[in-house]
């Protein structure tokens, strides 16, 4: 009876959804060994609707592809799904029109009740209406050590950021560098926003980036944010690597003491073979504040007129969030899941420290949600130039970034 029952069951499903099997081109920026991995878990969820994931990656991470995806939005030809950091960065996008309104689908499958934090979805609404659809939560607030790097220098494993700063002299006498930081813009600026939340606090932050209170962004508080920037900056010298991946394969191999990275850092440690808490040490909030950012990515769809491809969005769409499809996808890309009932029970050390932290509501919203894409990159554009360039002092870099937050938007 069991067998009758599936092969009815297969009869009444397959007709239907071969009826709207169709390729869908996504594109996203998830090219390392460990996004690799995980971005499979989509595809191959998709692919099990009967529709097929053409996988649209483009390197460089998200500062390289999003002006090539928004120029194939603007320019009409646009892909079936592209992955955004959900946030302000489609603004622009869905006020000319060119994204679809995904208020249907979420209704339907009760996004609101099953996405946490709400601020997730909420970075998803315009007027009132839904255009993308969260994945994962994605923090930046974390220091990465290398255990091996600490044994050959001689000195413990650091417990917060000071002792990360004070073990800097014995690194460099091994021939370690202590601060891996790549050359790419968005990891200087990324780090710097770290380090804020870390030394000056989560009401700073928000001073700063969400209420752009540029007299906070030039006080006393955040002059103590841009000395912690100079001794950063100072021990970063010799990483010589561009692409964060490189940076964080410096502290796998050892060759750096650590890494103020996003959670993402973690794929790459899995992917290495590398067990939390043996072979590396994770610091949220660089050991000193353990707060974390419920920033993270979401997945947008294009208008299109082809009806076939526009019903595949929606099978997406729901795919994405799928429990299954939300576990396979988080515990290889190191994030956390956006659905609060899923069982991660296979999670490592450093993601439950991340889920311990959440659930305490020990949260803050990334700076992509909070500026403009415009703002933002104005941020990037100081904080790779302060860090390539060491006679910019932290006063000068101070009163440049106190200027941009009192211009922000």
């Amino acid at each position: 009876m069991r067998f009758m029952a599936a092969m009815l069951a297969a009869t009444v499903v397959l007709p239907s959804a071969a009826a709207y099997a169709t390729d869908l081109e996504v594109t996203h920026w998830w090219t390392s060994g460990g996004e690799a991995a995980a971005v499979a878990e989509f595809a191959k969820a998709f692919d099990a609707t009967g529709n097929k994931w053409i996988d649209g990656a483009i390197a460089g991470a998200g500062s390289t592809a999003r002006p090539i995806m928004v120029s194939r939005l603007t320019g009409g030809d646009p892909m079936g799904a592209t992955q955004f950091n959900h946030g302000r960065q489609a603004e622009e996008l869905v006020e000319a029109g060119l994204l679809r309104d995904l208020t249907d689908v979420a209704t339907r499958e009760n996004w609101k009740e099953i996405i946490k934090p709400a601020s997730l979805l909420d970075s998803c609404t315009v007027d009132g209406k839904i255009y993308c659809a969260p994945v994962n939560i994605h923090s930046w607030q974390w220091l990465w050590l290398s255990n091996a790097a600490f044994e050959t220098a001689g000195v413990p494993v650091p417990k917060n950021w000071d002792e990360f700063v004070a073990a800097a002299p014995a690194l460099e006498k091994a021939g370690i560098v202590p601060l891996a930081v790549g050359g790419q813009a968005w990891q200087a600026a990324g780090a710097f926003d770290v380090l804020m939340v870390a030394i000056a606090g989560k009401d700073t932050f928000n001073k700063v980036f969400k209420d752009k209170d540029a007299d906070v962004a030039a006080g006393p508080d955040m002059a103590r944010v841009f000395k912690a920037a100079e001794d950063a900056r100072r021990m970063s010298r010799g990483t010589n690597v561009q692409d964060w991946n490189q940076a964080t394969n410096m502290v796998i191999t050892g060759k750096a003491g650590g890494q103020i990275m996003g959670d993402w850092a973690q794929g790459e440690f899995a992917l290495a073979g590398k067990v939390a808490g043996k072979d590396y040490t994770c610091l949220p909030g660089l050991g000193v504040n353990e707060v974390i950012s419920t920033g993270g990515d979401a997945f947008y769809f294009p208008v299109l007129a082809d009806e076939e491809k526009s019903k595949a969005q929606e099978v997406l769409a729901s795919t994405l969030l799928a429990p299954a499809t939300q576990v396979a996808f988080n515990l290889k890309k190191g994030s956390l899941p956006v659905r609060g009932d899923v069982d991660l029970a296979a999670a490592n050390d450093c993601m439950k420290k991340g889920l311990d932290i959440l659930a305490k509501g020990n949260v803050i919203e990334g700076t992509d949600q909070l500026l403009s894409a415009d703002s933002q990159k104005q941020k990037e554009d100081l904080f790779s130039e302060f860090f390539a360039n060491p006679s910019m002092t932290p006063e000068d870099a101070q009163k440049r970034f106190a200027a941009i937050i009192a211009s922000a938007d």
